[in-house]
């Protein structure tokens, strides 16, 4: 009897669970279940969300458990998360306030997401007789937004300078001329000295010569200074003698493009001072001596004669001071250079093992590369840059030229070309040129976060390197959804239709889609057959609630890429539209 009993009031604890957990799974559809963001976005990998769960009150039934399984749901996969559970004893006010939670949700993206469902299914249980009853799964996001995965890959050849001057340069030759004290008259021993057969030889080369500046001084004493004219005139002395070796020379018309600058330089203690700090003949106590007086007060005149008080002044007289009786003469020739049609000749010929690496030099060579626009003759001639030198930069720009060729075809077998040559210039030295051509490398390759750890160390560039980089960089913090540096890198890069529609991209995924319509705008405006750019600007008419534009763009997208009109039809950032006659319309 006592057996029976015992079975009679367990079956009874079975039957009130059982009923307990109907009544929970019963209450269950009045629970309120939010999904943050709705419908689901993929950003940079993956696609992460919130799930927010409030259950009716007296739902929870006490020593009970209810579980809300997760799904993801997409073809015939299905993704299981996390479950969220609530259990009695955690709740103990559930008979009078709602149970509430919240979980945070990651999940790897992959294409085949972008259509699918994120479900829940309600699960009541009893924790002491592991009974369980489970309700309908329920639908609660409609697949995946894939508005990021538009972005354009950008790709950028980074040149290193050849380090070569195509213009003209200008040589300074210089020449002194001394004179006796007092004199401005160019001796016959001057003229037959070194000095004067280097000037003399000079000229006979008939050198192309832009200038010729001659500067005529004075020493400090009185018979030197009383005598205003004398470095004007030993300036013009020597501009004389010059202008009468060009005769002898016969120059003829070359005479004409010599521009003779003479000037002098009266009073003035800056050549004196410049002597003293060189000249040996006294202590420097005894220079400081000259200085106090120099840089002290007084006139000219005044500062010359306290000179002659000190000391030493007869031995700087007589050697140091015939120094400063001068006449200096600088001549700007141009320097001589080969043609650039002469550099490209001998640079092919190098390139082909037709004349010796020696023909020219590196910087010539280097230079040669960037006469041609054919990428395989820059391949042979920066080949053959990296076989005369090795230096680094004939590495970078051989890889860089890989790089272009990577944008034209095989961009695989170009890719690694191009690394190993940057490899090699980054083991002889990393600089910001490589490591912006091993970003593109890196984005061929499919890694974007390697590419901005490449974009992070290649600070330094300017002018169109700079804007041609942040094209690159714009793209990949739109892979990697780092957006706000995605706008700030794009507003750099130079105005090309894909680094304007990336610019609005960015700026969509950045929430600013007025600014974004704008960039759409110029992107279509550079290119009107970049059908993505009337379909960015759908996009962000759409989240500005402008049905006009939405039509509008969408029927431009269709017709400069009809391609287009399938994926508006799938894409749920429309999904407001799909029963909108003039979107059906627009999609025909």
């Amino acid at each position: 009897m006592r057996n029976l009993f015992y079975a009679v009031a367990f079956f009874g604890v079975l039957t009130m669970s059982g009923c307990a957990l109907n009544q929970m799974v019963k209450l269950a559809e009045d629970q309120n279940l939010t999904v943050t963001p709705n419908p689901l976005e993929v950003h940079a990998d993956s696609v992460s969300f919130e799930m927010s769960a409030n259950l009716p009150v007296k739902m929870l039934k006490k020593g009970k458990v209810y579980t809300l399984n997760t799904f993801y749901k997409y073809g015939d996969k299905e993704e299981t998360l996390e479950p969220i559970q609530f259990k009695a004893e955690d709740y103990p006010n559930a008979d009078s306030q709602q149970p509430k939670t919240s979980k945070n949700y990651t999940m790897s993206y992959s294409p085949a997401m972008k259509s699918g469902n994120l479900e829940v299914q309600g699960v009541a249980s009893d924790p002491k007789n592991g009974k369980s009853k489970e309700s309908a799964r329920l639908s609660v996001a409609p697949g995946v937004i894939t508005t990021s995965k538009l972005v354009q890959s950008v790709y950028y050849p980074t040149f290193a300078d050849h380090g070569y001057n195509n213009k003209e340069e200008l040589v300074p030759t210089k020449v002194n001329f001394y004179f006796d004290q007092g004199r401005s008259v160019l001796k016959y021993s001057e003229q037959r000295s070194d000095r004067g057969k280097k000037l003399d030889a000079f000229i006979a080369a008939k050198n192309v010569t832009r200038t010729v500046t001659i500067t005529g001084t004075h020493s400090p004493e009185g018979a030197e200074r009383i005598n205003s004219a004398l470095a004007k005139d030993r300036a013009a002395a020597i501009q004389s003698y010059y202008q009468k070796q060009m005769r002898k020379y016969d120059y003829k018309g070359m005479a004409d493009s010599i521009n003779f600058i003479a000037k002098d330089v009266v009073m003035d203690w800056k050549a004196f001072k410049d002597s003293l700090a060189l000249y040996d003949g006294i202590s420097s106590e005894e220079k400081s001596a000259y200085l106090d007086i120099v840089n002290g007060a007084g006139s000219f005149e005044e500062k010359e004669d306290q000179l002659h008080k000190l000391s030493t002044y007869n031995k700087v007289l007589r050697e140091l001071y015939p120094k400063l009786r001068t006449a200096k003469t600088e001549i700007l020739t141009v320097k001589e250079k080969k043609t650039d049609a002469e550099i490209s000749v001998l640079a092919k010929m190098v390139a082909d093992g037709s004349a010796p690496a020696d023909t020219l030099s590196e910087e010539e060579l280097m230079y040669s590369a960037t006469l041609t626009p054919s990428l395989k003759e820059k391949e042979a001639i920066y080949m053959a840059a990296t076989k005369k030198s090795g230096s680094w930069n004939a590495h970078n720009n051989l890889g860089a030229t890989y790089v272009a060729l990577a944008l034209e075809g095989d961009m695989a077998g170009n890719a690694d070309k191009a690394q190993a040559q940057l490899e090699i210039a980054a083991n002889k030295n990393a600089t910001a040129e490589v490591h912006a051509n091993l970003a593109s490398v890196a984005l061929m390759k499919g890694n974007a976060y390697k590419a901005a750890d490449h974009l992070a160390k290649a600070s330094g560039l300017s002018g169109e390197k700079a804007e041609g980089v942040a094209g690159v960089s714009a793209s990949v913090h739109i892979m990697i959804a780092k957006y706000p540096g995605a706008v700030s890198a794009a507003s750099k890069a130079e105005n090309t239709a894909t680094n304007l529609f990336n610019k609005g991209l960015a700026q969509v995924l950045n929430k600013d889609y007025q600014s974004a319509l704008t960039s759409f705008k110029e992107a279509a405006e550079k290119d009107s057959n970049m059908g993505l750019a009337y379909y960015g600007a759908a996009i962000a008419s759409a989240r500005l609630g402008q049905d006009a534009g939405v039509i509008e763009n969408l029927t431009n997208a269709v017709k400069a890429t009809p391609s287009l009109k399938e994926d508006a039809l799938q894409d749920l950032e429309f999904a407001k539209y799909a029963t909108n006659e003039a979107f059906r319309n627009a999609l025909k």
